[in-house]
């Protein structure tokens, strides 16, 4: 997902009754017990508040974050803030980001080094309406494909389908359609759409129009994560042990009891105060939980190896990173 799908397009706060705003743009939420400072951390999240995010407002919401000795204050960024400004700042001391958008940014000269990966699936596809002749990436040639711009997760999604069939973009027509991918495609503006399993593909299904989707088998990219900087790495690894703990309990209780997670994080999501937004939600949070794989925040070395290859030969980072420098196992959940 991009980072305004996770990704409000679109991968974890808002207002929850103890809220207090941490600026003037945005919501947050702090751990029940005020914690110390030595423990305290600031994860950073996407700009809208969404039942993506579920595992960070139950983890809050029991206060599984406090039973882990640290105090988390979840934040939301302001619509007109970088993905890792906060970070760079030392406004937030994690931020939850595509691996690919990190691994951008340590190529721009940001310290920032993935310690956690949540999803195991990549959650980006293509998608095609059910009846389209488009049955393989392939047919694609001299078709109009859309997607948000050529940015974030969707646009390496879409670079990676190219790279694997044989194409280049010269042989589709790319179709920047901000998002916009359900009115796109069932409009019949574009003949394919860049969507997220746990986002697009969900609506689809529930607005009735029918489609079929188009996926890599195992693509070179790196999914939505945690990230911090190498210095709050090396310097506070068992307050980041603590989140991602709490955060793994959170996603543990997303997986087997949807129902309740959306019940507990209808404070942190002010939409799902309707009760069909509720029944959306359940919707989406079931499909993310399916991406999780069969660990929480695991790594996995192939994948960031291929991936930082992927970024460098596709011109994606202003300089090669090599892919140890993008990563860390020593962050586990206990």
């Amino acid at each position: 997902m991009t980072r305004r799908t996770l990704l409000g397009s679109a991968l974890l706060a808002g207002l929850a009754a103890c809220a207090r705003p941490s600026d003037g743009s945005s919501p947050a939420t702090t751990g029940s017990d005020g914690g110390s400072a030595a423990a305290a951390l600031t994860l950073g999240l996407t700009y809208v508040p969404d039942i993506q995010f579920a595992p960070a407002y139950v983890a809050d919401k029991l206060g599984w974050f406090t039973e882990e000795g640290v105090s988390v204050t979840l934040r939301h960024h302001g619509a007109n803030e970088s993905l890792l400004g906060a970070l760079q700042t030392g406004d937030e001391q994690v931020v939850f980001a595509g691996g690919g958008e990190m691994l951008q940014g340590r190529s721009e000269g940001v310290t920032v080094r993935n310690f956690a990966t949540a999803y195991q699936t990549y959650p980006a596809t293509i998608i095609v309406p059910a009846d389209s002749p488009i049955q393989s990436f392939a047919d694609l040639r001299g078709h109009s494909v859309g997607l948000p711009g050529e940015y974030g997760e969707n646009w390496f999604y879409l670079l990676a389908v190219l790279a694997q069939s044989g194409l280049s973009r010269d042989d589709i027509d790319v179709a920047s359609i901000g998002y916009t991918q359900f009115a796109a495609l069932s409009g019949g503006k574009v003949d394919a759409v860049v969507g997220f399993l746990n986002n697009e593909v969900v609506r689809f299904n529930e607005a009735g129009f029918a489609v079929r989707t188009i996926s890599l088998d195992d693509p070179p990219l790196v999914s939505a994560g945690l990230g911090a900087t190498d210095a709050t790495i090396a310097e506070r690894p068992a307050d980041l042990v603590g989140l991602l703990t709490a955060l793994t309990r959170g996603a543990e209780l997303c997986a087997s009891d949807p129902e309740q997670a959306v019940q507990l994080s209808v404070d942190y999501v002010p939409t799902l105060a309707e009760p069909d937004q509720q029944a959306h939600a359940l919707a989406v949070l079931k499909a993310t939980t399916e991406l999780y794989g069969g660990q929480f925040g695991v790594q996995n070395p192939g994948r960031w190896e291929a991936m930082a290859g992927f970024f460098a030969d596709s011109g994606l980072v202003s300089s090669p990173v090599p892919a140890g420098d993008a990563y860390t196992t020593q962050i586990v959940a206990r």
